[in-house]
């Protein structure tokens, strides 16, 4: 027994030593392999370490309505270059590289010829075959570098790699940038356009297989394995970026005029509800304006007085009122103890009209319209306002559209305040799009349409998918009711709040001034307004609404009139002047008075020019124009047997007039005094001039005036 626990004590102790021993030994070589062998076997690892790594599709170009790039995609490219590259031989090398070296301080001068000549040296002696050049070069530096010395013999002779990246560029800077959109890879975040329509612009990417070499570097390993990208489709929008530019520039001065927090403008076609326009600038910490915040689309705000088409709309096609009902006026009318609306202009008159409520932005006036026609049932007025649309998203597809909140009668949160102070654009929000929207109703008899941003999809130049224009409300109120809220907006400019934004205009404008108080810490104050215009032209025969605000003014000027009529008036304009098929009459004159002569007789004549000279030359001639007073006026005088036509050339900021027979110095003395510089060529009148009549011009503009004696 004894014996037999000896031999099991003796086999336990040789299978421990055994172990042991083999322990050691597997000890050893790790070690051995670590220190003697490891350095040899990573470099095998490195050299045998492969990955798939995908090649990003080319993002497809967002275009504007006649193919301009608001959006495209650049290709970027890192440089390399195999120096040790077995079909560059050493005497081709040495013979080429201090051209080579030459070369490439000229390109990039952060290091010299001596600098460029001793790194190429020392990495084909070490036998870098992936070489960095540089990152990130552009298109047109590449094409110089491919006229270098070695590396113009390509790839395979020349050791030239490019690993090509896509970079997003828009050639127009902050042109609409909200609206085009952008990416934030590290939040992941596509905003804009460039969010709605990813799917399509985004392409399907490609890929290849790496190599891993010798440092770490990755190279491209058998290109014949490469699977190429599918590139990204085109959208083709409805932003007009000529007028976009119009529109942004003239935002831009009136903010930095009123020295306001932000603002923006929409321009839209009133057939179609396409979006030509659509800009937003808000002031950053540093004081300078950008495109930070799509204003336009996404913020709800209490809009004030041009929310009173809707309330007075909703008065006449709910209620049967017509535009001359009236109910008695004062300044002032007290809603509750501590709730009293007035006035901001009072009116010397004992009733007061709806048209005329409207038209003169009365708070008092329209709240006792609307107070009149459904104080008993306010439940009407806010179903009918839900029944013209106001209620409910635009359903537009760029994120972030802001929600409308208009309160119904039902809401626990209903007061006796609530009916006369939602009829004049309070206790309740929507955006500048959605009363855009609204108004662009009214001016197509009633027919909302959903605001269009794109046009169609196209790929390699052609269309695969067409978005046709999209009724959102077929019948916001009836045909006659449009036409009575046309005629109210009309007379909004003519003798109204915005009788002086449009005076002297060659076309026709229908809209209305806004000035609400904006709420801060849920109250309201005498420092923080929003100042706005909405409307459309012309007047007759709409084409186009638009829409401008502007956020907290701060230089004295708060009133819609004052501050955002000018923005459209300033685009409407410039549409007026370029664009065919918005004027009303070929003539680019206004305010014609007409005198009939009873006994004297005279052949036709035409005058262009100053009018005070070109009506004394008549009083000379013996035509009575007694009654014809103008001063500081240029125009044309036509004469013809027994009439005397007398037409005002009108003189808008910046607008340049059509001077087309003018005489030389009318012509230069106008010019000079809205800062242009003149050249003259020739004797006699203008014949030409070197920048067409509409163009916007800045001070120091230089022209060319033609002149002919013909």
């Amino acid at each position: 027994m004894e014996s037999f626990k000896t031999k099991i004590v003796w086999r336990l102790w040789f299978i421990y030593w055994l172990m042991f021993i083999l322990g050691f030994v597997i000890l050893g070589k790790a070690i051995y392999i670590q220190a003697a062998k490891g350095k040899e076997y990573r470099e095998m690892a490195e050299k045998t370490a492969y990955r798939l790594e995908e090649i990003d599709a080319i993002r497809g170009n967002i275009l504007g309505d006649d193919g301009s790039l608001l959006a495209t995609t650049v290709p970027i490219f890192d440089v390399r270059m195999d120096v040790a590259n077995p079909n560059i031989s050493k005497e081709f090398f040495n013979k080429n590289l201090d051209s080579l070296a030459l070369g490439l301080s000229k390109l990039f001068p952060s290091k010299n010829k001596n600098q460029w000549k001793l790194e190429l040296k020392e990495a084909r002696k070490k036998g870098n075959r992936y070489y960095l050049i540089r990152r990130n070069v552009d298109y047109a530096t590449l094409k110089k570098i491919k006229t270098l010395p070695i590396l113009r013999e390509g790839k395979n002779k020349g050791g030239l790699i490019l690993i090509q990246k896509n970079l997003r560029k828009m050639p127009y800077g902050m042109l609409a940038r909200r609206t085009i959109g952008y990416e934030n890879k590290q939040e992941n975040l596509l905003v804009g356009l460039e969010g709605a329509y990813d799917e399509e612009l985004k392409g399907i990417n490609g890929n290849m297989v790496m190599q891993r070499i010798a440092g770490g570097e990755w190279i491209p390993y058998l290109a014949e394995n490469r699977i190429e990208p599918k590139n990204g489709k085109d959208i083709v929008t409805t932003i007009n970026i000529k007028l976009q530019d119009v529109a942004e520039q003239a935002l831009l001065e009136q903010l930095k005029e009123n020295d306001a927090h932000q603002g923006c403008v929409v321009l839209m076609e009133v057939a179609t509800g396409d979006i030509k326009v659509i800009a937003n600038l808000r002031k950053d910490k540093n004081g300078n304006y950008d495109e930070i915040y799509n204003y336009a689309i996404a913020e709800s705000i209490e809009p004030g007085s041009t929310f009173k088409l809707a309330s007075l709309v909703a008065v006449m096609e709910y209620a049967g009122f017509d535009l001359k009902d009236s109910v008695p006026y004062q300044g002032s009318i007290s809603w509750s103890k501590n709730a009293v609306m007035k006035d901001d202009h009072p009116l010397n008159t004992k009733y007061i009209t709806l048209e005329d409520a409207f038209a003169h932005s009365s708070n008092v006036g329209v709240s006792k319209i609307v107070y009149k026609a459904f104080g008993e049932k306010p439940k009407r007025f806010s179903d009918a306002l839900y029944n013209m649309g106001l209620g409910k998203s635009l359903g537009i597809e760029i994120p972030g559209e802001g929600k409308p909140f208009i309160k119904k009668a039902d809401d626990p949160n209903w007061s006796k305040l609530s009916l006369p102070y939602m009829a004049i654009g309070y206790e309740l929000k929507i955006t500048p799009l959605q009363t855009l929207a609204f108004y662009n109703a009214i001016a197509n008899n009633g027919v909302m349409m959903k605001p269009r941003f794109v046009k169609e999809i196209q790929e390699a130049g052609t269309i695969i998918k067409q978005f046709e224009p999209q009724v959102l409300v077929k019948e916001v109120c009836s045909k006659k009711t449009a036409s009575k809220a046309r005629k109210m907006m009309e007379a909004v400019t003519e003798r109204g709040t915005a009788k002086g934004a449009f005076n002297g205009a060659p076309y026709k404008v229908a809209g209305k001034t806004g000035t609400a108080q904006i709420a801060t810490a849920k109250k309201y104050n005498k420092e923080n307004y929003s100042a706005s215009f909405v409307g459309y032209f012309p007047a007759e025969n709409p084409k186009y609404s638009l829409i401008v605000v502007v956020s907290n003014p701060s230089k004295g000027k708060i009133y819609g009139g004052a501050v955002a009529a000018p923005v459209f008036r300033a685009i409407a304009d410039q549409i007026y002047a370029t664009e065919l098929g918005v004027q009303n009459a070929p003539s680019p004159y206004d305010t014609e008075f007409v005198i009939r002569k009873d006994s004297t007789s005279f052949g036709a004549l035409s005058i262009m020019g100053w009018l005070p000279d070109v009506l004394q030359v008549n009083r000379l001639l013996g035509v009575n124009t007694n009654n014809l007073l103008f001063d500081h006026k240029f125009g044309i005088c036509l004469r013809t047997q027994d009439t005397l036509s007398t037409k005002i050339l009108p003189i808008h900021k910046n607008i340049l007039p059509d001077l087309k027979g003018m005489p030389a110095k009318d012509a230069v003395y106008l010019l000079e005094s809205m800062g242009i510089k003149v050249i003259l060529d020739g004797k006699g009148k203008v014949s030409s001039q070197s920048l067409p009549a509409g163009t916007r011009v800045k001070m120091g503009t230089t022209i060319t005036l033609t002149l002919s004696s013909s």
